[in-house]
């Protein structure tokens, strides 16, 4: 009977940290939404433009799990195939952490060449996703 007792204890504590350890596993995470807002007045895909002119881009990010909030939104640019400058960062609070949205009015330089922006967001578990679009200049 002991030797019978002490058997199921032992399977009892292996059953107990399988099913402890099972719960660990870790949350590969899911990558935040970002999009361009698209219709009347919005540019949302690469374009070809006349130098110093302006344009609007519209931006939606939203959080796609519970908990991993949007901690920032950056934009960044690209003059002529060179290196990325972030132009602008912002943090969000409140409301921004579930849902954000911005509009942004972008003054093309004034010389032929391209413009890459690249748009941003990051969420509490530093996870990153992007949308960008590239404007032409002639």
């Amino acid at each position: 009977m002991k030797h019978f007792l002490s058997k199921n204890i032992l399977l009892g504590a292996f059953a107990a940290l399988a099913i402890a350890f099972s719960g660990c596993e870790k949350d590969e995470g899911k990558l935040p939404d970002i999009a361009f807002k698209t219709g009347a007045g919005y540019t949302s895909a690469d374009a070809t433009l006349a130098p110093g002119a302006t344009v609007l881009v519209g931006i939606t990010a939203d959080k796609t799990e519970d908990k991993d909030v949007l901690k920032t939104f950056t934009m960044s640019v690209s003059y002529d195939g060179g290196a990325e400058i972030d132009a602008f960062t912002q943090t969000l609070t409140g409301d921004e952490g579930d849902h954000f949205e911005t509009d942004i009015p972008i003054a093309l330089r004034n010389v032929t060449g391209t413009e890459k922006y690249t748009f941003t967001v990051v969420n509490r578990d530093g996870l990153t996703n992007s949308v960008s679009l590239t404007v032409t200049t002639q």
